[in-house]
């Protein structure tokens, strides 16, 4: 599932509920975003990370490719509660064959889904010593439904597009956000890293940066990042080594669609009321009719609460697993870090700090632009 082709010239596209975006990056000593393109889909045609309507996002991304003439090998970007994604750690063992043996048997009692229905891939991103010298080595796993990759690859067909890689879109987010990202995209993996399913090249996706090394001092510090789009996309990294993702179903476009339903606008209208009310001033000083100021900022403010929530689930969660390294401060992007107040208010709640990331590749665009470019930025960097 991780693995592909190795190419010069990559597309990293991703698909939210509202929109597609594609990123197109040329990788020659040095990064350089070649093409980049955002088009509105039908309301729903795709819905929670998953493909409802195929011949509706396929006519949009054939827009998408068209009117930005962007080349046609993509690396596509999956999230989605069809996922899973654990971290096993294992005895050392120096055969291949025994240890993806050894990975598999062991995802069974770990991975939310019957492995026979699943595309199953994974990377080590890093060795252990016990306190009583056995060596382990800590790999993350990744499984996804099968019928649900067979959909969007299909949906991707019907648009003339072909899939050279299938990633993780919180490994691309993590790409994306990073520090030494541009160098991460040259890197080329080590023998033992390549150690993927049935002989397969293994993607430096699966950890961004490729391996983990041996676990420094207990002064080590892990970052939260998040995507607010459609759904909350979240990943606990470790430098670039993604160690948890979870994806919440709690987005701005839901909030968006209350705020639509509520006052009786389209979504791409509500879209705009929410980022000009925002949550950084007084309503009173908004301009625009009254009752609509006013329930942008009272959907605004219980989608965050909500939201706010959601990432403290998954704090805690993360935080209650068998040796959790520390989370030091929250890096986000997507559309809803573009809403005025949207990340300050989430830093209150959380009592975490907070910055909005965006790649410097990425600079020359507007901010709203930039922000539902970065995943897609990221995927391209996994080639």
């Amino acid at each position: 599932m991780l693995s592909s082709k190795r190419t010069r010239s990559l597309v990293g596209l991703d698909l939210e509920a509202g929109s597609v975006a594609a990123t197109e990056v040329r990788v020659d000593g040095s990064v350089e975003v070649t093409k980049t393109g955002v088009v509105p889909i039908e309301p729903g045609a795709f819905r929670e990370g998953e493909v409802a309507d195929a011949e509706a996002l396929a006519a949009a991304l054939r827009v998408l490719f068209s009117e930005n003439k962007l080349g046609k090998a993509v690396r596509l970007g999956v999230a989605n509660q069809r996922v899973a994604v654990r971290t096993l750690r294992l005895p050392e063992i120096d055969d291949r064959q025994e240890l993806e043996t050894a990975i598999r048997f062991q995802a069974q009692d770990h991975i939310p889904m019957p492995l026979e229905h699943a595309v199953l891939d994974y990377q080590i991103v890093g060795h252990a010593t016990r306190e009583d010298g056995t060596r382990q080595v800590e790999v993350v796993v990744v499984a996804a439904r099968r019928d649900m990759l067979e959909r969007l690859l299909d949906t991707l067909s019907r648009a003339g597009i072909r899939a050279v890689g299938i990633d993780l879109s919180a490994f691309g987010m993590i790409r994306a956000l990073a520090e030494g990202s541009d160098a991460a995209a040259s890197r080329t993996p080590s023998d033992e890293e390549r150690s993927g399913p049935a002989g397969a090249e293994a993607d430096p996706a699966a950890t961004p940066e490729g391996t983990s090394p041996e676990p420094g001092p207990g002064g080590q510090q892990a970052k939260l990042y998040c995507n607010l789009g459609d759904v909350t996309n979240l990943a606990v990294a470790r430098g670039t080594t993604c160690l948890f993702t979870r994806i919440s179903s709690v987005g701005v476009e839901g909030i968006a669609e209350r705020l639509a339903e509520r006052r009786r606008l389209t979504l791409e209208q509500a879209r705009q009321w929410l980022g000009n009310v925002g949550l950084d001033r007084p309503t009173n000083e908004i301009e625009g009719d009254r009752e609509t100021v006013e329930a942008a900022r009272e959907v605004l403010a219980d989608g965050v609460s909500k939201l706010a929530n959601e990432l403290r689930l998954s704090l805690d969660f993360y935080g209650a697993q068998e040796g959790a390294i520390p989370i030091q401060g929250v890096m986000a992007c997507g559309p809803g870090g573009t809403i005025p107040g949207l990340t300050d208010r989430l830093q209150q709640e959380l009592d975490q700090p907070f910055e909005v990331g965006r790649p410097r590749t990425l600079d020359h665009l507007d901010p709203q632009a930039a922000a539902r470019l970065t995943v897609a930025y990221g995927l391209a960097l996994g080639e």
